[in-house]
């Protein structure tokens, strides 16, 4: 009763008009930012708090317009990874792998409508489980130290390379070219370049968002111009735009169970909306038998929607909570809560309950203002397709090249997507999978701090590593995840024919 008093109170902030209309904006601003490669929601969060402070607003104002935007870029980061297979951000990277699919099919309408409502679903439950379980989960982050987290990231590589890939040797060796680029720069420990063959820019490391927008949009480009045209979703003749009620039903239950997973994901800092997402795809595609993941499933766009959205909610848990960040764009919020003279943590929720529960109240209506919003616009998104591809991809490439020289002012990080770029196309030629590589630049500075700072604290003692039991429970599941695909293939792994 007393939560439900505390969130009549959170409405009555929530839905005055200023508030409410900064709810709106910052959801359509959002959108637009997530859709945009390259930019993503830390980002557009970052760009637009200077926005907050020149229009004057309150603490309750700005965290509302921040966290809106923060849920719009979520929602907007799977337009262009569906319809162009260029991730908007990081987390969206998985709604490629059977987005782009559904859109070559001609289904790009059906697969924004199906990623929306998932969208929906994941947030929206996550903004209750932030409400109800904040406190109690906070604690869950406690019992993860380093030795966890390195089980944690192993878990998702093997499992990766098990489970979740249809030749298992290829994504073992994207992985470690993955982590092997993770290793550019200048070590964290000692700060001695490594890797860098006295490129005085590489000493910063290959910045993420060079990889993924030249693995994806650069080699989409050369795909495009090899294939002239028949392996691209550009200019396939689109079906009827409606409401996709039979793969909504069908990918309700992943829906929700991706929505734990990506929830649980989201509470540990440092996890994110990414690894929520990752989690929550490979965890469907394991345990659905009758799937075509990665062929244009449906529930393979509703499985790491849900489970990013779910993240974004679950990282705001540790920031109020702890006053510790749980993703990177929380980390920016973070940043403007202590602008605001306002410090996170158990008294935040009695010291400035009007913040906290204007917030939820916020989120719970950004929730429904973004599905209202987005559906109907699903009609214009798909407008993109039909573009002539002579004006399309120079247009791709030209926001490509600008988005990433926007952010570094660097000539020589635009040479280094082109040439991910060409070793994309390689690899798509090869049929080795570039998500894992991905996944190891994203992943490998963290899982390289977390074994560091855990043979510190053991003083060089490997056995430290499974020195807890969620630690041996993790390794548990990543040997299995790898190797039970060997023996057990054809029970996980079915072939199936392809259906349009």
């Amino acid at each position: 009763m007393e939560t439900l008093s505390l969130l009549a109170d959170g409405f009555a902030v929530a839905l005055t008009p200023n508030t409410l209309f900064l709810a709106v904006v910052g959801c359509f601003l959002g959108t637009i930012i997530g859709a945009l490669p390259g930019l993503g929601p830390s980002n557009g969060v970052a760009l637009l708090i200077p926005l907050a402070f020149s229009l004057g607003l309150g603490a309750t104002e700005s965290l509302v317009l921040m966290t809106s935007v923060y849920y719009g870029a979520m929602y907007g980061g799977r337009i262009s990874s569906i319809l162009l297979n260029i991730p908007g951000d990081e987390p969206a990277l998985m709604t490629t792998l059977d987005g782009y699919p559904m859109a070559k099919q001609g289904r790009a309408g059906d697969a924004l409508v199906l990623s929306g409502v998932a969208s929906f679903v994941g947030a929206f439950l996550a903004t209750i489980g932030l409400m109800l379980l904040a406190p109690m989960l906070a604690r869950v982050a406690f019992l993860f130290g380093p030795a966890e987290y390195f089980a944690l990231y192993m878990l998702a590589f093997c499992t990766l390379g098990g489970i979740a890939s249809n030749n298992q040797a290829k994504a073992a060796i994207a992985a470690c070219i993955g982590l092997g680029i993770a290793m550019i720069g200048l070590d964290n420990s000692t700060g001695l370049p490594r890797f860098t063959f006295g490129e005085l820019h590489l000493m910063d490391g290959v910045d993420f968002l060079v990889a993924i927008v030249g693995l994806f949009a650069v080699t989409e480009v050369f795909v495009f111009i090899e294939s002239h045209g028949r392996s691209s979703a550009i200019g396939v003749t689109l079906g009827k735009i409606t409401i996709p009620f039979r793969d909504i039903g069908r990918s309700m239950v992943s829906m929700l169970r991706s929505t734990v997973v990506g929830f649980v994901a989201g509470i540990l800092p440092g996890a994110g909306a990414s690894l929520g997402s990752f989690l929550a795809y490979m965890s469907e595609k394991s345990l659905v038998r009758d799937n075509h993941f990665g062929k244009g499933d449906p529930r393979g766009v509703a499985a790491p929607e849900a489970g990013n959205n779910a993240a974004a909610g679950g990282a705001l848990v540790p920031m109020l909570t702890l006053g510790v960040p749980g993703s990177g764009t929380t980390a920016v919020l973070l940043a403007l809560l202590l602008t605001l003279n306002i410090t996170p943590g158990p008294l935040l929720f009695t010291e400035r309950p009007e913040v906290v529960w204007g917030l939820m109240a916020s989120l719970l209506i950004a929730n429904f203002v973004l599905l209202v919003m987005n559906v109907p616009m699903v009609k214009i998104f798909v407008k993109i397709l039909t573009v002539p591809p002579w004006v399309l991809l120079p247009m791709v490439t030209m926001i490509s090249f600008v988005g990433i020289f926007s952010l570094s002012g660097s000539t020589f990080d635009l040479l280094l997507m082109i040439g991910f770029g060409v070793l994309g196309f390689f690899f798509r030629k090869l049929d080795v999978p570039t998500v894992p590589i991905i996944l190891g630049i994203l992943l490998g500075n963290d899982m390289e701090d977390s074994l560091r700072r855990a043979m510190t604290i053991s003083d060089g003692d490997p056995t430290y590593l499974f020195s807890s039991w969620i630690a041996i429970v993790l390794w548990v599941a990543a040997v299995l995840g790898f190797v039970a695909p060997m023996f057990l293939r054809g029970v996980l792994k079915k072939p199936q024919a392809v259906t349009d």
